[in-house]
């Protein structure tokens, strides 16, 4: 079985590629830069350029499946004008692109799976009830932006499986998100941002990775899941236990917000914002998680 993976040279990439390489299939990553392509690897670099309009179509049209993760870091710089609109077309645009030419020339394609992010979804909300995937859309910048995401995807042919994975923070050791919690403890500092009550809706590379594997396998699997561990965890529960798995003894130091606000700007409104998600319908659908509470993803992660 053929698939082709976009993204496929970050951090979520990377571990689609060795999954799905192990798990016997042909991998074709498409790439702005083909030339970095491996001799050491059994998959291919093939190119393509969304915004230039340009992609290898016969590539395109011998695969079995196609997984779409590209798309700019939310997090790697501030939130100017410039980089909002970066942020938005690099997955917008793309995916419309991608979605018109598997219409096209993509006749043995009979799956795809996106991702998409819980930025989609506000903070919490009064009842204290989890983000299902029928709550209404936030009407931020990440809300809807995740929104266009999305709908970028929404004219694929019926014939095509469509799969939407709103993705959590994904936790890894490689790097990411982790990493940023991780280095002040190495220090013996644990810092509680903006007090540190913010929930935090999570999940393994390890658990993504399945899912995207599930996704593809799994017929049943249809339509928009939630890509988040079972049990969220505040982000100063996270620093405790990070603190715990590695055994170093960490003073607590809050970080104010109105700190926060100077340091990152409009991003700040992420690290603040507290965002409880269910994944109950995943879990409804068979999928089950080998990291389900934050301890036993840290000791799976070797932290």
């Amino acid at each position: 079985m053929k698939i082709g993976i976009t993204g496929g040279t970050g951090l979520v990439g990377k571990r689609l590629v060795t999954l799905f390489l192990q798990k016997g299939y042909e991998v074709f990553i498409f790439t702005r830069n083909p030339k970095i392509q491996s001799k050491e690897h059994k998959h291919h670099y093939s190119y393509w350029d969304p915004i230039g309009k340009i992609m290898d179509i016969d590539v395109l049209g011998n695969l079995n499946a196609v997984i779409h993760i590209a798309g700019a870091n939310v997090a790697e710089k501030r939130w100017t004008k410039k980089r909002k609109q970066a942020i938005e077309e690099s997955r917008t645009l793309s995916t419309a692109f991608l979605v018109d030419q598997i219409n096209q020339y993509a006749s043995n394609c009979n799956c795809f799976v996106s991702a998409s992010a819980i930025g989609i979804y506000g903070p919490d909300i009064s009842s204290g009830l989890p983000f299902t995937e029928n709550a209404k859309a936030h009407t931020d910048f990440l809300g809807t932006t995740c929104v266009r995401w999305e709908d970028s995807s929404a004219h694929l042919k019926p014939s095509i499986r469509r799969v939407v994975l709103r993705m959590g923070i994904v936790l890894a050791k490689e790097g990411g998100a982790l990493a940023q919690f991780i280095q002040p403890i190495q220090f013996f500092v644990k810092p509680y941002l903006g007090g540190g009550k913010q929930v935090i809706s999570w999940i393994t590379l390890e658990d993504i990775a399945q899912l995207f594997l599930y996704s593809v396998e799994q017929k049943q699997v249809q339509g928009v899941y939630n890509a988040v561990a079972p049990n969220p965890v505040s982000q100063r529960a996270l620093m405790n236990a990070i603190a715990n798995h590695k055994n170093k003894w960490a003073v607590p130091i809050y970080v104010p917000s109105f700190l926060l606000k100077i340091i990152l700007g409009e991003m700040s409104i992420e690290v603040l914002k507290s965002s409880t998600v269910s994944c109950e319908k995943i879990q409804q659908a068979g999928f089950q998680f080998q990291s389900s509470d934050i301890d036993q993803a840290l000791k799976h992660l070797k932290v």
